[in-house]
């Protein structure tokens, strides 16, 4: 079994900055994708990042240019770097990874991030 655990979510002023954590623990193999996901309230669940084994990343069009994913393999933890936040960014965050052989596919906890003044 693989866990993943986040940190630093939190309370932040609109144009302010987080950067959010999470890393993996338990019997992994081999970590392929990861990414961020996000919950607002009342809404379904949304990608936000991703990046693949080979470092490729994507991003969801609301956070082009404001996000950035990356990842340490040697410590199995992948981030996030919010810059320039939005109230409309409020949410519960979620990291997930693609693991091992046969892939299984697992998630965070979640952290909550809330912007406002």
């Amino acid at each position: 079994q693989v866990q993943l655990v986040e940190s630093g979510g939190g309370l932040v002023q609109p144009g302010g900055s987080l950067r959010l954590s999470c890393t993996a623990s338990g019997s992994i193999y081999r970590i392929y994708a990861m990414s961020w996901h996000r919950q607002a309230p009342g809404k379904q669940r949304e990608l936000v990042a991703t990046i693949t084994s080979g470092f490729i990343t994507d991003y969801a069009d609301s956070v082009k240019g404001r996000f950035t994913i990356s990842r340490d393999n040697a410590k199995n933890t992948v981030y996030l770097q919010m810059h320039s936040l939005k109230p409309e960014d409020t949410a519960v965050y979620y990291c997930y990874i693609r693991e091992g052989i046969p892939l299984q596919d697992y998630w965070g906890q979640g952290t909550q991030v809330t912007v406002s003044s």
